[in-house]
């Protein structure tokens, strides 16, 4: 299959710089997997598309400000992306900047919140391939350096600085475990409201943890998907969410995946389990999977998710679950209806196409 088959036009007005004023106030647009038929509805009538017993999954991880402006010692400018916090005082980051920095560098970062002279010092240790390790000089823990002096890692095309909003509203209302540099965006249109109806209707909810790295936004530079190499992403599918699931199977149930992170995580767990001849078991590891059509869904029954990039590899997993032509057409139909796409745009509810593996491209 060729990157090229999952190219879509998008106006530059249909992507979401902002979010809407409530988090539940999207559009919904409703993609039935079986049959490919849509419907356009709000983001509350999810309500509608999910029964008692069903169990929803979603992404608790807490996205970092892991943005740093700075400088080298010898004056150039830079800019610092965390991609993995590996302890109190080192990372695994991104480095923007006219020219790399070399192994025992030394930068300053955190100027432009703390005031010239107040910024804290870190050392370039080692490269690893595109990621750089760098070790920080101050006493305090990484995550609270970030805090005092890190902006929000806003995706690249929202093209905008980030303001004081984004620190609440590019996170998850349920967000708990430190650790991503990008939002698990479909979470965010659930408000604490739409979460305690779904309670009140007798819906179960479990979480897993995938640390969403920017890996997420790479473009896949390869010309077949077969070639590509999908990036790691350290992921926890706990024993009492495999419990769940396997209850919610029990009592023909559906499992419902909050996000493509959800997805990645529990179809780790599912794909590690089969050799084992289980059909999930906990885990706890990175995973690279990658979902594309051709490729089966162990686990989950239905996804609710945002829309995603063009010969992305997230709009490749939808299409393997919702099988390509009927992905296809419903973001066909998204563009010309006006939905607003990405990270603050409107969202998807897909249930699984239980023939996708003969509709490819």
């Amino acid at each position: 299959m060729l990157v090229t088959d999952f190219h879509f036009d998008l106006p530059d007005e249909l992507i979401a710089r902002y979010p809407t004023k409530e988090r539940s106030a999207s559009r919904l647009l409703y993609l039935n997997g079986t049959t490919g038929e849509y419907q356009d509805q709000q983001f509350t009538d999810l309500l509608s598309h999910i029964e008692t017993g069903d169990l929803l999954i979603f992404n608790n991880t807490r996205v970092i400000p892991a943005r740093l402006y700075g400088r080298k010692s010898s004056g150039g400018k830079l800019e610092v992306l965390v991609e993995r916090v590996l302890d109190e005082h080192r990372c695994l980051a991104h480095i923007r900047s006219s020219k790399a920095p070399k192994e025992g560098a030394e930068i300053i970062l955190g100027e432009d919140k703390l005031g010239e002279g107040n910024g804290f010092h870190a050392i370039m240790v080692a490269r690893h391939e595109a990621l750089f390790e760098l070790e920080f000089k101050a006493t305090q823990p990484l995550f609270d350096l970030l805090q005092q002096a890190g902006h929000m890692p806003l995706p690249p095309y929202i093209d905008r600085p980030d303001e004081d909003a984004d620190q609440e509203r590019y996170q998850t209302v349920y967000s708990k475990v430190l650790g991503a540099v990008a939002a698990p965006t479909a979470g965010l249109h659930f408000d604490q409201e739409m979460l305690g109806k779904l309670q009140a209707k007798g819906v179960d909810t479990a979480f897993v943890t995938l640390h969403v790295g920017a890996g997420t936004f790479q473009p896949v530079r390869v010309e077949t998907l077969e070639a590509h190499k999908m990036h790691a992403e350290y992921a926890e599918v706990s024993q009492e969410v495999v419990d769940k699931i396997l209850a919610t199977k029990a009592k023909g149930k559906r499992v419902i995946c909050v996000g493509t992170t959800s997805v990645r995580s529990i179809e780790s767990a599912a794909q590690a389990a089969e050799k084992a001849g289980q059909l999930i078991a906990p885990f706890y590891a990175d995973t690279n999977i990658f979902l594309y059509p051709g490729k089966t869904f162990k686990v989950v029954d239905a996804l609710v998710t945002n829309f995603h990039l063009p010969e992305s590899t997230l709009i490749m997993l939808v299409s393997a679950f919702a099988g390509y032509r009927n992905c296809m057409q419903a973001y066909q139909h998204a563009v010309t209806s006006h939905y607003r796409f990405f990270s603050y745009g409107d969202a998807m509810f897909i249930t699984k196409n239980p023939n996708a593996l003969s509709d490819l491209p």
